[in-house]
């Protein structure tokens, strides 16, 4: 909740509020960002003769959508955004993360990989997850 000093300069009327969904909200719309990358990169292999590429790269850009109006929710502190949106999209990202890292499918192991896939949704999480930490005040 914001209040105005005698000043007219905005001031948090509770302290105790965190950044928690701050930091997450970036995040998120980090992980957005480059599903929308991903999904862009694969609709001109559509365009190429391979359809299942174009339906792909629409799924892709649509999970983009829905996670860059999640981040929206849990930046406004909707409880519906954090407690089912975000955290299911996120669990969900690590269990598919996990399975690309141990299945032998051929998927990209790198350090880029394991930034995206890995410690990004890992640290959405714990942003989101749990009580409130005093080093995020």
């Amino acid at each position: 909740m914001m209040a105005t000093n005698d000043a007219g300069l905005a001031q948090l009327a509770d302290s105790n509020q965190t950044s928690r969904p701050e930091g997450a909200f970036v995040l998120l719309l980090l992980q957005s960002i480059f599903w929308v990358v991903a999904g862009l990169s694969a609709l001109p292999f559509g365009l190429g003769g391979e359809l299942h590429m174009a339906a792909l790269g629409l799924v892709t850009l649509m999970f983009a959508l829905v996670t860059c109006l999640v981040a929206i929710g849990v930046l406004w502190r909707r409880r519906w955004a954090r407690r089912v949106a975000a955290l299911t999209l996120e669990v969900i990202c690590v269990i598919g993360s996990a399975l690309q890292l141990l299945l032998p499918i051929g998927a990209n192991r790198g350090p880029v990989a394991l930034l995206v896939d890995v410690a990004l949704p890992v640290a959405v999480l714990w942003l989101l997850w749990g009580k409130t930490r005093a080093f995020f005040n």
